[in-house]
């Protein structure tokens, strides 16, 4: 259930998003959804390896390569998702940051209610 809620709030996140940057396009809430569901499988299986294979410049750039492996997972998860439209690395950069941050925050709120 925890997993469905997380797709959810992702994929409400990444809407609000596109409504938001104009270098997001994105053709309806469900749509959103559906990039959340692929996103999320491309960091489970995908996004491990890429960090597994750039640890000498995540540890040389101090972990800020990290928000470049993030942007990368979200440009293609957006080329597996019909109807969902990144302009260029650097939306996706904005985009990944954004998503990241406010994903976090909206969890970590959630997280506190339970205790």
């Amino acid at each position: 259930m925890n997993f469905i809620i997380r797709i959810i709030v992702t994929g409400a996140v990444a809407f609000g998003l596109a409504q938001v940057l104009s270098g997001i396009h994105v053709d309806s809430f469900w749509t959103a959804i559906v990039f959340a569901l692929v996103l999320a499988v491309i960091n489970a299986i995908i996004r491990p390896a890429l960090i597994l294979l750039t640890i000498p410049i995540t540890i040389l750039t101090l972990g800020f390569f990290l928000l470049v492996i993030n942007a990368l997972t979200v440009l293609l998860a957006s080329k597996f998702v019909k109807g969902f439209a990144i302009d260029g690395f650097w939306w996706g950069f904005l985009f990944a940051l954004l998503l990241s941050i406010l994903s976090s925050l909206l969890f970590s709120s959630k997280d506190k209610d339970k205790s």
